[in-house]
């Protein structure tokens, strides 16, 4: 495997306040990142993005003219710059305004302001996201390994697919929720199954419930991935049979590690 260095990363930094943008790239900088883009508008972002691919798009959320979710959508749907990584960079706490960030499948968010130990680490998410690291497994050949991909957000199963596929995981099937995920386990053998908790019809807890009590695939190793917050729903998941939680944004080496735990024991 050959590791990106920061350096070499390249970035377009979309921040509309001077004091923030000299802030931010002072961090990059201090990073070791010097190929930085500054746009200050959406509509700057938008013009830059037609010519030029960037690694990494970090964005505040508000502008004038919308917000950094719609520029996401657009770049995850162009093919200049689907694969760049996103971070959202924002004073905004509340979790609600968050949530569909987090489905989209960014690599980080980062409060404002932010520590150099938060920015080293969303940083180090982008490189692993970009680069393949198969896991090595002494008892599963990782190629062969079954992979039933659950959420109902397109933006999300191409995330952590990406992140699967990375790793060496590439036999990956797709369901768009917990009921389609039925169908699929009752017509096919997996290895192991990732989903989100929070889906319509049929959500990741009711899936894992069906899994452990009427599948014919009871022992399945379940990995839910989760914005969830709230510790008492938290305790429920893990009481019903999930073997591992992993927070959305889905970071590629916390996910090596839970998988590596999970097919090795």
């Amino acid at each position: 495997m050959t590791t990106i260095q920061p350096s070499e990363l390249s970035i377009l930094l979309i921040e509309p306040s001077d004091t923030q943008s000299k802030y931010i790239i002072n961090q990059l900088k201090a990073q070791g990142i010097n190929k930085i883009t500054l746009a200050k508008s959406l509509t700057q972002a938008r013009e830059i993005l037609t010519r030029q691919h960037y690694d990494l798009i970090a964005s505040a959320m508000y502008f004038d003219n919308g917000t950094a979710l719609d520029l996401l959508k657009e770049i995850k749907h162009s093919e200049r710059n689907q694969d760049s990584a996103f971070m959202l960079v924002s004073s905004e706490c509340k979790r609600d305004n968050l949530e569909e960030y987090k489905q989209s499948g960014v690599v980080a968010i980062l409060p404002k302001p932010f520590t150099s130990e938060h920015l080293h680490a969303a940083i180090n998410n982008t490189i692993d996201l970009l680069t393949a690291d198969e896991m090595e497994l002494e008892y599963f050949d990782v190629h062969e390994i079954r992979v039933l991909l659950v959420d109902d957000s397109k933006l999300a199963r191409n995330h952590i697919r990406r992140v699967l596929n990375n790793l060496g995981l590439l036999k990956v099937t797709e369901a768009v929720d917990g009921k389609e995920a039925i169908n699929l386990l009752n017509d096919n053998m997996y290895d192991l199954i990732v989903t989100d908790y929070n889906m319509p019809e049929v959500d990741g807890r009711e899936l894992t419930r069906y899994v452990r009590e009427q599948s014919q695939q009871s022992h399945l190793p379940i990995l839910m991935v989760t914005s969830e917050s709230n510790d008492t729903h938290l305790a429920n998941i893990e009481q019903d049979g999930v073997n591992a939680l992993c927070d959305k944004p889905f970071e590629p080496e916390f996910v090596k590690q839970i998988l590596f735990r999970l097919l090795e024991h």
